[in-house]
């Protein structure tokens, strides 16, 4: 077989599907680690998913060996030490502006580590301009990490679905909006704030999730921009 006959299998429309319905998954998932703690039941689940130890990203790797190592060993206290290291990672003792990985863009973005600057301001401009609006119950900024995987998991999903309607237009226009939100936002201060979470998680299972998020997020932009043509020589 040819490369460009394996290129042609590789771009048939059941396999883009395929791919935003993973890309979307994979975003999903991510959300949800960082929006608050871990529970019993995402616990197990989390136990019982195979992790890949090669899919050539580095960074996603490493993230992944660290998780399965970490979940490969629980014991009836796992939940309660991910939920404390969780609030330390995340929340630290206190706003310093430098005692814990606070999981919002302004911070990165602002030379004065500041909340509800004007990166919360853009995102949520690109969320309404969606048609998307974030739950009463969420009393965080727009701009925290979860909300920004959200967004994007959310795209991927639109992007799926434009597919099966068989929408090129549609479906070239979701591919910048995300490529571009990776540029700007997500993929400019994701990389800040996973280095962060090394230095305060005591666990290997979130500083894991912070190579894992780091490295999956740079291979979606290499992803993107290949589906969109623009692929680094």
């Amino acid at each position: 077989m040819t490369n460009n006959e394996e290129t042609q299998l590789e771009t048939t429309t059941e396999d883009l599907i395929a791919l935003h319905k993973g890309r979307a998954a994979e975003y999903g998932l991510l959300s949800r680690l960082f929006r608050r703690e871990i529970d019993a039941e995402l616990l197990q689940a989390l136990h019982d998913q195979l992790y890949q130890v090669s899919t050539g990203n580095s960074n996603v790797d490493e993230g992944n060996r660290l998780i399965a190592t970490y979940l490969s060993g629980l014991w009836e206290n796992t939940e309660t030490e991910l939920a404390a290291d969780y609030m330390r990672v995340f929340f630290g003792h206190g706003y310093s502006g430098h005692s814990a990985a606070y999981p919002y863009e302004s911070i990165y973005a602002s030379e004065k580590r500041l909340l509800m600057a004007s990166a919360r301001d853009e995102v949520l401009a690109l969320y309404r301009a969606a048609g998307l609006d974030k739950d009463e119950s969420w009393k965080e900024s727009e701009d925290h990490v979860s909300l920004e995987l959200e967004y994007l998991q959310i795209l991927a999903m639109r992007t799926e679905n434009a597919l099966r309607e068989d929408d090129e237009r549609r479906v070239k226009k979701l591919l910048k909006s995300q490529l571009n939100f990776l540029d700007d936002h997500l993929g400019a201060w994701l990389p800040l704030l996973a280095n962060d979470v090394r230095e305060f998680a005591q666990t290997d299972f979130y500083r894991g999730l912070s190579y894992l998020a780091d490295g999956f997020v740079e291979a979606d932009h290499e992803l993107l921009a290949e589906l969109l043509g623009k692929k680094k020589d």
